[in-house]
């Protein structure tokens, strides 16, 4: 036997060493068997017989099969000669189909890549382009033993193979948007690709599909090196990508052609910034606004100066005799008002301001007289709104606080939600080893390559046993009743309905290796090119990374590249931070836990937390571990929700010891001290702790209303709306206590009547601010963001019930410790007495006398007005510039306290993914998928209009700098029309048997199935009723070698069809960019949209598509950024309704005062801008929180505007600079003490929170708010007033002047009358020259005193 295979060997020698290059002669023929030196190879590796010999005269069957499988050889049923048999056809075709599976959506590529193979298999001229290289004896089935050629050198015309390649290097794989060409180009991947290594792979043995070893010679034209003489490189006509074929192929498409691309013009370029003479156009509006302002404001003074020395001039000549002096320096009340003078105006805002002072007093007299029962009512009606909070709401779920339910993003979560599904939950490592040398591993199949420190096998194991472990997880369940694991909860695409676990979807470089630890030790020898080394882990890695979809690595391991749940690992998804696809030398490891993100009332949503519970354990457990090599970051879904909820618990005692510090600031701040020994009896710490508890009340009772109408709160509400209410209720606490203490009670007068003149006289001022809040909070409530309107309803409704329970239970609390005080009873002591007696001078403490002696002259002083006018012109045009450069968002990683292991994530998330989330382009009810023109404005495979969806979304990922798109979207229809076309072998059906007729996946060998499409020459299209018939199985047949266009996993959550059969939901998944910063994700959704718009105008265009049929992209995060393409307007919106009451409240209780309220709405609007212009300073974003905080700034600038415009307003003194003077000193005093000292101390505490967002948006934007409140309120604003305030009131000038004028009258009658009296009587003169002078004084004082009671019916300001 030895002997007869060695005769045979000697033979076959013999015949190859005088076998000829001929024309007509074969190299090879007929199949011999298996190639034994193969072994686990995807298909039987069938090797031919070495025969030297002629080509054979092919008919009938024989023909036929040739025709189907190389067309290209057919020369008619009596010319055609070919070199194969046709088992051999068989066998080629049985090939090919693997190969034209991914390349059929490109006929031209598909023909030219069998056009080779063809020739090289069964042309009639083979000998001439082919050298046999080995060959061997190999034993059939039937024991026969032949010489088989187990290698051989194919010479190819370079021009040939460089136009097939061409033509097919684009095709892409819709299931993942990559190229097909990468997973036929081995370790070199689609961007290395060249035609040699795309030939080098198909003519390799190891890789699992090749029966033996081709070595294909690319010869250049001309070049004849290495050439055997008689060897003719074939240079057979190749089609190009845009070409149709001979078969009735049309071109390929634009998404796999570039040549059949139309020719489109750039994008636009998004609008630069806005310029003006080659500069900042706002800086330059700024500037001329600012030089506007200064002249106009210079060229007042000059008018004012002028009409001030004419008038002196007048005055010098005595032609104003009498009648007063200008308004700046004459003494107005020694003028002589003619009633004509009087206005309608003057008299309405004097008869408002009478009829308020009159019903306050009587209601503060009132209060004062019950203060018990006043107290227990108000106890009762606070417990009854108070008693809602048994059933409250808080909301966390950011999407409920920041998304309205009827906005766009919202709307279109909630359809992509019920239709797919929710977006899984993601649980994440990001793995890093700094530190650690690289090196370059001298590998025989794909030479030097560098491996970074991090990719190497110790680390490679460490990342496995810690997978291992986390996959391990167990623990038990309540909800379940049973000991629960991963796979309860894990997102299985594969196996969705019943999943192991190792069906779970987990995506990490140990999937490589099946996360077999076997697998990753695994070494063998291999030669390659007469040099024999070992390959290894790195070998197989190499090969992996580059073409991911692979079944057999190339190597001698012959090892998937598959993860052990059957779907490719994309090396983007498991290592980041590496350059140019050099993947090998990354910086990161990246692990993902995939799971099922069930809704938060089902049983399973509690095990998937509890999962990652366990998780987190492990990971930090693992972190602490001194023992592991690695530096990493990690997350889990709940992390976010986990984090925020532990800082706002820890920073409960922060805002605990801010209200702390605020009640001891009241306390102490509200007592008069004008004795030690009466510091307990003045003090008021009581009454403190009663404003206090007023401010608690109103914010209990506006949340337990709303409660009672089921609107929910959140912790915005219960961070910011005691501050609110706290500023606003102090303030008002302070303006009332002070100015009861500052007061003297009359003769005759009772407690309660002087509790009820003093709240006369102060509540119009507090029913101003309060009203004016309160209306512009229940305006704010028209915002369309949740969190901004249910912050504007608690707001409004606690401010509106801070006033109530001020007017009626401060009231009563107030006339309690008047009597304790009166009784010189301790505070808390109650029954301890001190002898000292209170002083009947009233006391005006520390602040008063300050700003009367020192500040308000100074400020008011000629020079220090021009001062302080020019410098709040430069800062409100500085800050109108900045305003316009504010950053508008909120990043993710603001919302995480200092130290959160959620921060180190964002930074390794933003530092080494290499690609963004993933966007949806989701198609809604109303497109007919099942015609031809439905197929086509849909797909991007040959046939496909140029402009079709996927089609538009391949030409923005040509722009990622502008569209935001990195990666095509997959495209259902390309891969169920490919599944479709016969020349796949995807869809089959059984041929007989019991499931004759039904689904016969191409896994299945037994022969007994057949098409279930017919061949067709031309543009393959399925009828509408077969696409209806076999889209439920390709969405339910699992992607295999044989098939890998099977639709499970990739797209049967993707389409949602209806009873009917009618498709109401589909989506085409793409990748965004990275995206680091919420501006990047806000212009990524604008892009997305508009491209969305585009595409679906488009698809309307397609005969039988309802006119309300849409497309809209869908990304996970488009519900948290959404709300940045309207928050500028929003925003604006919501001031400007603010602002509006201000303005209306202030006018009306005033009395019509146009000029007050207009100079209210300028400061408070100074304000606002020059909080926003600090907020750029202070690297402070605009978003929906500073949005909420800049409507409490118009609240709170009220408190600091409106009681000194009233106060100014209502002052009859005789020029603007003294009415300013007297309003800074009197009310400015107590707004600096009320508002000011109020919220400082508190914001203050609030430096030392935690979360970032407490101390960016509670204490730096309320720091701002309150700091620029006060410059405005006791700075710019009595400047303003004493400049362009109204003037004196001439209804209440002309009542004091007939009041003096009357009581002058009757005294001087009674006077005269006693006079008459005394000359009858029999007194001496003594008596009467000491009663003279007594009783000539006595009218001038009744006079006085008779004015400064009317004075006090007005307002004691």
């Amino acid at each position: 036997m030895v002997r007869l295979a060695a005769l045979i060997t000697f033979l076959a020698c013999v015949v190859l060493s005088e076998a000829q290059h001929e024309a007509g002669y074969c190299a090879f023929y007929e199949e011999c068997g298996r190639n034994p030196t193969l072994n686990g190879t995807l298909i039987p590796p069938i090797v031919p017989c070495l025969n030297y010999s002629k080509a054979r005269h092919l008919t009938g069957a024989h023909y036929r099969k040739l025709r189907q499988v190389c067309p290209i050889l057919d020369r008619g049923p009596t010319n055609t000669t070919a070199c194969c048999s046709i088992k051999q056809l068989e066998s080629l075709q049985k090939s090919l189909l693997m190969s034209k599976a991914v390349l059929v959506r490109c006929p031209s590529c598909a023909e030219n890549f069998v056009h080779l193979h063809c020739i090289s298999t069964c042309s009639p001229n083979q000998s001439q382009m082919l050298k046999v290289t080995k060959f061997m004896n190999v034993t059939n089935e039937n024991n026969v033993t032949n010489l088989a050629v187990v290698g051989y050198q194919a010479f190819i015309s370079a021009t040939f193979a460089d136009s097939a390649f061409q033509s097919c290097k684009n095709v892409r794989i819709p299931a993942t948007g990559g190229f097909a060409i990468a997973t036929m180009c081995g370790r070199y991947g689609a961007k290395l690709c060249t035609p040699q290594y795309w030939y080098d792979f198909q003519g390799d043995s190891s890789n699992g599909l090749a029966p033996l070893d081709i070595d294909f010679n690319l010869v250049k034209k001309g070049d004849t090196t290495g050439v055997p003489e008689g060897v003719i490189p074939y240079n057979g006509r190749t089609l190009k990508c845009n070409e149709t074929t001979a078969s009735g192929g049309q071109a390929c498409s634009c998404q796999d052609c570039e040549e059949a691309c139309p020719r489109i013009p750039d994008p636009p370029q998004p609008p630069g910034p806005f310029r003006l003479l080659g500069t900042d156009g706002f800086l330059v509006i700024s500037i001329i606004l600012l030089c506007i302002l200064i002249v106009a404001f210079f060229f007042y003074l000059s008018v004012t100066c002028y009409v001030r020395s004419q008038k002196r001039k007048d005055e010098e000549k005595g032609k104003r005799k009498g009648k007063g002096k200008d308004q700046n320096s004459n003494d107005v009340t020694e003028r002589v008002i003619d009633p004509s003078e009087v206005t309608c105006a003057d008299r309405n805002s004097m008869a408002a301001q009478a009829f308020l002072s009159l019903q306050f007093r009587h209601w503060g007299t009132l209060m004062a007289s019950y203060p018990l029962t006043v107290l227990l009512l108000s106890a009762v009606v606070v417990a009854v709104f108070s008693a809602g909070l048994k059933s409250i709401e808080l909301t966390t779920d950011p999407v409920e606080l920041w998304s309205a339910p009827n906005s766009r993003a919202r709307q279109e979560k909630d359809f992509h939600d019920s239709n797919f599904g929710p977006f899984f939950r993601t649980n994440q490592l990001i793995l890093t080893a700094p530190g650690r040398k690289g090196q370059i591993y001298d590998s025989l199949l794909f030479g030097p390559q560098n491996f970074s420190g991090l990719v190497s096998k110790d680390l490679i194991l460490e990342l496995l046993e810690l997978q291992t472990r986390i996959q391990n997880i167990k623990f038990w369940s309540e909800d379940l009743n049973r000991t629960a694991s991963l796979k309860d909860v894990c997102f299985a695409p594969l196996n969705p309905t019943n999943p192991s676990l190792t069906d779970c979807a987990v995506n990490s470089l140990p999937q490589y290796f099946q996360n077999s630890l076997a697998n990753i030790n695994a070494k063998v020898n291999m030669t390659q090119l007469g040099v024999t080394k070992e390959v290894d882990w790195r070998d197989h890695l190499i090969y992996c990374v580059n073409s991911p979809l692979s079944f057999k690595d190339i190597t001698d391991l012959g090892m998937s590249c598959m993860a052990d749940y059957g779907a490719p690992v994309f090396p983007f998804l498991a290592v980041g931070g590496y350059q140019n696809d050099d993947y090998t030398n990354a910086e990161a490891f990246i692990m993902t836990f995939s799971l099922n993100n069930f809704a938060r009332n089902s049983a399973k949503f509690k095990v998937a937390m509890q999962w990652e519970t366990e998780f987190l354990k492990i990971v930090q457990d693992y972190k602490k571990n001194p023992a592991a090599n690695f530096t990493f970051a990690y997350m889990a879904e709940r992390s976010l929700e986990d984090e925020i909820n532990r800082t706002t618990a820890e920073d409960i005692p922060i805002f605990m010891i801010s209200y702390a510090v605020i009640f001891v600031y009241i306390a102490v701040a509200l007592g008069e001290y004008s004795s030690w020994k009466r510091i307990l009896v003045d003090s008021k710490f009581l009454v403190g702790l009663g404003g206090i508890l007023v401010v608690g009340c109103s914010v209990l009772a506006s949340m337990g209303f709303y409660s009672w109408i089921g609107i929910p709160s959140s912790l915005v509400i219960l961070q910011v709306v005691p501050f609110l209410v706290l500023a606003v209720g102090a303030d008002n606490i302070f303006i009332f206590v002070l100015e009861y203490q500052r007061d003297v009670r009359r003769p005759g007068e009772k407690r309660e009547e002087q509790i009820g003149r003093v709240l006369g006289n102060v509540a119009p001022s507090m029913l101003l601010c309060s009203l004016s809040e309160s209306v512009c909070f229940f305006l704010g409530a028209l915002s369309t963001m949740p969190a901004v309107r249910t912050f504007a309803l608690y707001a409004a409704l606690a401010v509106l019930m801070d006033f109530v329970l001020q007017m009626t239970a401060f009231v009563a609390l107030l006339a309690l410790d008047a009597r304790r005080q009166d009784n010189n009873r301790c505070e808390l002591l109650c029954c301890v007495q001190v002898s000292t007696q209170r002083p009947k001078k009233p006391n005006e403490g520390f602040l008063l006398p300050f700003m009367r002696k020192y500040y308000a002259p100074v400020l008011l002083h000629r020079y220090t007005r021009i001062i302080v006018m020019l410098v709040f012109i430069f800062m409100f045009c500085a800050s109108l510039f900045l305003m316009f450069n504010v950053t508008v968002g909120l990043d993710q990683e603001l919302a995480m306290p200092k130290g959160s292991y959620m921060l180190d994530y964002f930074q390794y998330l933003y530092k080494y993914f290499e690609v963004g989330v993933p966007v949806y382009f989701v198609t809604k009810r109303g497109f007919n998928f099942t015609t031809k023109a439905g197929m086509n404005a849909v797909c991007s495979s040959v046939g496909c209009d140029k402009f079709s969806l996927t089609q538009k979304i391949q030409y923005a990922t040509d722009y990622p700098d502008l569209s935001y798109l990195a990666i095509p979207s997959n495209s259902w229809v390309d891969d169920y029309i490919d599944w479709l076309n016969p020349g796949s072998g995807c869809c089959r059906l059984y041929n007989g048997g019991p499931n004759n007729g039904q689904f016969c996946p191409a896994s299945d060998s037994t022969g007994n199935c057949k098409n279930c499409m017919p061949f067709t020459l031309g543009l393959f299209r399925p009828s509408v009723a077969k696409f209806n018939r076999f889209l439920p199985d390709f969405l339910s047949n699992r992607p295999d070698l044989k098939c890998p266009k099977g639709g499970l996993g990739a797209y049967d959550t993707s389409v949602v069809i209806d009873q009917s059969g009618e498709i109401i939901a589909s989506r085409f998944m793409a990748y965004h960019t990275p995206l680091t910063n919420s501006q990047e994700f806000t212009a990524a959704l604008l892009r997305a949209r508009e491209l969305a718009h585009n595409i679906t105008l488009g698809m309307r265009k397609i005969p039988g598509t309802s006119p309300d049929f849409e497309v809209f992209p869908y990304t996970v995060t488009n519900v948290f950024y959404e709300q940045y393409l309207t928050i500028v307007p929003e925003g604006l919106f919501n001031i400007s309704l603010c602002l509006l009451p201000t303005f209306v409240v202030c006018c009306l209780l005033l009395g019509l005062d146009l000029c007050s309220g207009l100079l209210n709405l300028i400061t408070i609007i100074m304000i606002i801008v020059d909080t926003v212009g600090v907020m750029t300073l202070w690297s402070i974003d605009y978003n929906a929180v500073a949005l909420i905080n800049l409507v409490t700034a118009v609240g709170i600038s009220v408190e600091f505007v409106s009681h000194m415009t009233r106060s100014f307003a209502l002052s009859t003194k005789p020029t603007h600079v003294e009415r300013a003077m007297e309003a800074t000193a009197n009310m400015g005093s107590a707004v600096f003490a009320g508002v000011a000292m109020t919220n400082l101390p508190g914001i203050l505490v609030l430096a030392f929170a935690k979360a970032q967002l407490i101390q960016i948006f509670f204490f730096r934007l309320n720091l701002v708010i309150t700091l620029l409140g006060l410059a405005h309120g006791l700075i710019f604003l009595p400047v303003l007033l004493s400049y362009f305030g109204p003037g004196v009131n001439k209804a209440v000038l002309l009542q004091l002047q007939q009041a003096k004028a009357k009581a002058r009258q009757e005294l001087e009658m009674r006077h005269n009358e006693k006079q008459g009296y005394d000359n009858l009587s029999y007194e001496g003169p003594e008596s009467n020259s000491t009663k003279t002078p007594r009783e000539a004084s006595t009218p001038s004082k009744m006079t006085e005193t008779m004015q400064e009671e009317k004075e006090e019916r007005i307002d004691s300001f």
